[in-house]
């Protein structure tokens, strides 16, 4: 009795990647019966083995071309000689016979055999599958595997690497025990993808949850416990309740996206690689890759490596990858940011890729940092410690206007993705930035003058960031931070580390030139006053008056000293407007009428002379700090002297820090880093009482 139906068995043999995208068109566009996953992942994986693995074995055990030709079948499955990789691709492709992929088939049904006798001997007849035969599956296939240290070699994640080699990866067992629940009849059972880590959803609703694999280097395992609400599941490797769950199609993309076409770790076998691009493209067509943002990422980096005619960009596909995980993952992915960055990085898009890095870094101050954050604790630390730190190199080389160390939203995304990293850290068991992260922090930090650092406009966020992101990320490819004029005029007087926003902004409001600081009373002013007076007692909470002017009536309205530190005179042009205004007024006190006529002839010149400057002023960043360490730092990073020691022992110390058997919080900790003393190293918290002297030792308790 044949496994297929005729419609796939004349699919056979598969002699080119055409022939596969057929078998894969046939099993997703069939409405009776849902794509099968055990099929696919024997014909995917015995064609990676096929064109990798023994690709490198014949390298390795040969040292002439001729001995390598010879080296053509696997086990005998798969028939086709492996040719150089100049060679043409229809020679390289291995010959898929029907044979061999029934017969591992029937392997893996043995395989679950015992299985499908106590659900005989049962009789159950439920449709939804429980977390007893679950966990049954599970047992089956991870007590048959090999017990050595290869989990963390690649093309292991397909069923043909579990039926021929008993070897498994992470992903490879969940897969495994997905596809054997679907051959026991169960189509509740999916898989649930986070960014590092894979689990079991299945139920009549599917919000029942079973681990049933490892994580890690470890062979520890939580196989058949729940992913439970609490501390562990809001950590990154458990997305805090986000991950991709997947249906049956979804569950075809996870098989094509974990494809590995790598020979080395600086090559890869092309063959393989188009074929994974051309499913992924096939897939992407279906609408099945909209929801999966890691597998619109994979398809982007085959894209930029080579690009399809005809296709969307590589750099349209990443940008979809990031909308997905905003409108379907409530923006807790952090991975199709750093794709996004990779890309821009390669692309020498250094802004871009800035502001890529710190919308990654705000996706991971959601969450509490753990052990098993590992991958992406290394994604961060290459990106602070490599990346960033070339960048800077690169840049500083030479002197340009253009060059990012003159931008100031590239230092606010600096900052923000190191407030992002520092926010992670709260709260966690574990510490992360030790000092091998202060120091390229202090380095590129100096690499911005002060000039450029003042510009930026910092505010504290005083209650717990929600979980959302700050900004649409395509506003954050302009460049990025954000950049409201109205919120530099709110905060001119809160942050005195800013730069002071220009006069006229303050001056032109209306055609009569009054100054506009508080709607109410302006309006009472205006009915009260002259136009002219109303204009100085507006400034008189900002500037001091001129004794000379006020006894004399000569000379300019307000003391020099307050006028000068404008950047483009306009104070002065203020003082000499209003200085103006006062004479007249004080010549004629019943020609108020005829003044307001003279003065509104006289203002669209003036306002011909300021508009031009204000269209080319560049508008500040503003950058919103969660994290107390970075809100410690905020007086620090606006200094026109950098204090480095002090910055290296804010970012080193503890969030949490015990003082005499109580813990000392991040906030306290923060309230203390005036207190800092560069000699003994000591902490002094807000309230004056002394903290942990020695960060390390700390560390280390």
């Amino acid at each position: 009795m044949t496994e297929f139906c005729d419609d796939v068995i004349k699919l056979f043999p598969l002699r080119a990647i055409p022939d596969v995208i057929k078998l894969f068109r046939q099993q997703l566009n069939n409405r009776e019966e849902e794509p099968d996953l055990t099929l696919l992942s024997i014909v995917t994986g015995l064609i990676e083995h096929s064109l990798t693995t023994k690709v490198l074995e014949s390298t390795s055990s040969s040292s002439t071309s001729a001995n390598n030709n010879n080296i053509h079948s696997n086990n005998n499955n798969v028939e086709g000689g492996k040719n150089s990789a100049g060679s043409d691709p229809s020679g390289n492709f291995p010959i898929i016979k029907y044979d061999t992929v029934e017969g591992l088939y029937k392997r893996f049904k043995t395989v679950l055999a015992p299985i499908e006798k106590l659900l005989v001997k049962n009789t159950t007849d439920s449709k939804f599958a429980n977390r007893e035969i679950i966990k049954k599956v599970s047992d089956i296939i991870w007590n048959s595997l090999l017990r050595s240290s290869y989990k963390d070699r690649a093309h292991l994640q397909s069923l043909y690497s579990y039926l021929c080699g008993n070897k498994l990866d992470c992903f490879g067992v969940a897969f495994a025990v997905v596809a054997g629940c679907q051959m026991l009849g169960y189509r509740d059972v999916h898989l649930a993808i986070s960014e590092d880590h894979v689990w079991v959803v299945f139920g009549k609703t599917g919000d029942e949850t079973i681990e049933v694999t490892w994580h890690g280097k470890g062979a520890e395992d939580k196989r058949g416990q729940s992913v439970a609400p609490g501390v562990e599941s809001q950590t990154w490797l458990y997305v805090a309740g986000n991950p991709v769950v997947c249906n049956r199609y979804m569950e075809v993309a996870a098989i094509v996206s974990a494809i590995n076409p790598s020979l080395t770790a600086t090559s890869a076998c092309l063959e393989v690689a188009d074929l994974q691009q051309q499913l992924l493209w096939l897939l992407y067509d279906m609408g099945h890759l909209k929801k999966y943002p890691m597998a619109l990422g994979c398809l982007g980096e085959l894209e930029e490596v080579e690009p399809t005619p005809g296709r969307k960009s590589c750099e349209e596909l990443y940008n979809e990858s990031v909308r997905s995980a905003q409108t379907y993952y409530r923006n807790h992915h952090v991975y199709p940011y750093t794709y996004q960055g990779g890309y821009y990085y390669r692309k020498n898009m250094y802004r871009e890729a800035f502001a890529s890095w710190a919308d990654s870094s705000d996706v991971i101050r959601l969450y509490n940092y753990s052990r098993d954050d590992e991958e992406i604790y290394k994604e961060f630390l290459d990106i602070a410690n490599e990346l960033i730190p070339q960048v800077m190199k690169l840049e500083s080389s030479g002197h340009s206007a253009k060059s990012i160390l003159r931008d100031s939203t590239c230092f606010a995304n600096l900052l923000r993705f190191y407030d992002g990293i520092c926010k992670w850290e709260e709260c966690s068991q574990t510490p992360i930035l030790h000092i091998g992260w202060a120091k390229p922090l202090v380095a590129t930090i100096a690499k911005f003058d002060h000039d450029i650092r003042s510009q930026v406009i910092i505010k504290c966020a005083d209650q717990e960031p929600q979980a959302q992101h700050h900004q649409q990320h395509e506003n954050g490819k302009n460049g990025s931070a954000e950049t409201d004029k109205g919120a530099q005029a709110l905060n001119n007087n809160n942050n005195n580390n800013n730069i002071v926003v220009k006069a006229d902004t303050n001056v032109r409001n209306g055609s009569n030139g009054s100054v506009a600081k508080d709607d109410g009373n302006s309006s009472s002013m205006a009915t009260a006053l002259p136009k002219s007076l109303e204009a100085i007692v507006g400034k008189c909470g900002e500037k001091l008056l001129n004794p000379e002017f006020l006894l004399q009536g000569g000379g300019q309205p307000f003391t020099s000293e307050e006028s000068t530190p404008s950047s483009d005179g306009d104070s002065n042009l203020v003082s000499a407007s209003i200085g103006t205004d006062l004479l007249l007024s004080s010549g004629n006190g019943n020609g108020d009428e005829e003044q307001a006529v003279k003065l509104e002839k006289e203002k669209p010149l003036a306002k011909e002379k300021e508009d031009p400057e204000v269209d080319l002023e560049p508008k500040r960043p503003v950058i919103m700090l969660y994290s107390q360490k970075m809100k410690g730092l905020k007086d620090l990073l606006l200094t026109e002297k950098l204090n480095t020691n002090a910055i290296s022992l804010q970012i080193t110390a503890q969030s949490q820090v015990q003082v005499g058997g109580k813990k000392l919080r991040g906030s306290q900790l923060a309230q203390g880093v005036a207190s800092l003393s560069g000699a003994s190293g000591s902490l002094m918290s807000g309230d004056g009482t002394e903290g942990n002297t020695r960060p390390k030792r700390a560390r280390r308790e």
